[in-house]
């Protein structure tokens, strides 16, 4: 974790930022990690079935919950700073054909890291989480898994308040206003939806030309013009927003039994890769818009790195293997 308190990076920024503290009171791999959007609060999910939140202002890990019915998969914060939404890795039956709504797996919990308390179940997907993320404006989430859905809730109920039926692996993702979600399906096809009408289908469609990858992952820049994806092939690119045009691509190693999560830097300039590489590559990697170069930071991991998010102006995290 590298802090920092610039508006804007530079190349020798880059090259000096270093290791800030490290985490590492887990066992196995980190799942998944999120920052939440206004206080300086990090959570992950763990393979041993823990959800740790941490301060990284002081860098201290403030509460550890385990889950071992369901297991920790997916996670992301709400907007309250001690409660989560968190997927389920176990007891995930597609092949029971449920047909009443009290025998559908508990694929989504609403939690409470406070007093360790599940505040609500959500029952729908019949398969594995694989995309996760919160409305920035209100108490709408949306949830993409491998039963080739995405899903719109609401934390206020427990029924689902929206389908979307696709094929493949879908990701889903908001834009930083609310306003729009992108949902990533088969064959690279980007469609991006009007959240408040969201029934009346997509107002735009973007190929992803080229890579028949599906996508793994997708985020807005902060300004909105910029989508960033990653694919399952490790292929990462930033299109624009707004008309869909390819405005670079980076191409790392494949990793045939993990999935890397990109992430832009607040200003939008650089984008922050995992690497999967053997040692001594372990480290992520900042690749500069423009440009078909990385550059390396000077925070070496102990094992690949998995995932990297971005806090507003001053911290960075990325998760390592084992």
């Amino acid at each position: 974790m590298a802090t920092m308190s610039l508006n804007e990076l530079d190349d020798d920024i880059v090259r000096s930022m270093s290791v800030g503290a490290v985490f590492s009171d887990f066992g196995g791999r980190i799942n998944s990690v999120d920052f939440h959007r206004k206080d300086d609060l990090l959570v992950t999910a763990s393979e041993d079935d823990s959800v740790r939140l941490y301060d990284i202002a002081s860098a201290k890990l403030l509460k550890t919950t385990y889950h071992k019915k369901n297991g920790a998969d997916r996670i992301c914060f709400t907007h309250h700073p001690s409660s989560v939404i968190c997927s389920s890795k176990y007891n995930l039956d597609s092949t029971g054909g449920f047909i009443i709504f009290l025998l559908l797996p508990e694929s989504l919990r609403y939690l409470s890291m406070y007093d360790n308390r599940c505040l609500r179940y959500f029952k729908g997907h019949k398969e594995r989480v694989v995309s996760l993320c919160m409305s920035p404006i209100n108490d709408s989430f949306m949830s993409g898994s491998l039963d080739h859905s995405v899903r719109i809730w609401d934390l206020r109920v427990n029924s689902c308040q929206g389908i979307l039926r696709l094929r493949g692996r879908p990701t889903v993702a908001y834009d930083q206003q609310g306003l729009v979600f992108a949902v990533a399906m088969e064959g690279g096809a980007i469609k991006l939806f009007d959240s408040r009408s969201y029934d009346k289908g997509p107002f735009d469609t973007f190929l992803v030309g080229g890579d028949t990858a599906e996508v793994c992952d997708i985020k807005f820049s902060n300004d909105g013009k910029s989508m960033l994806l990653t694919t399952t092939s490790n292929n990462i690119y930033v299109l624009d927003a707004y008309g869909g045009e390819k405005r670079c691509g980076f191409s790392l190693e494949p990793s045939p039994n993990a999935t890397i999560e990109a992430t832009l830097t607040p200003d939008g300039q650089y984008v922050v890769s995992g690497d999967v590489l053997e040692q001594p590559h372990r480290h992520p990697i900042m690749l500069e818009m423009g440009s078909s170069s990385g550059y390396v930071r000077c925070c070496i991991h102990c094992s690949y790195v998995l995932d990297t998010q971005w806090h507003k102006i001053c911290c960075g995290a990325s998760s390592c293997g084992y």
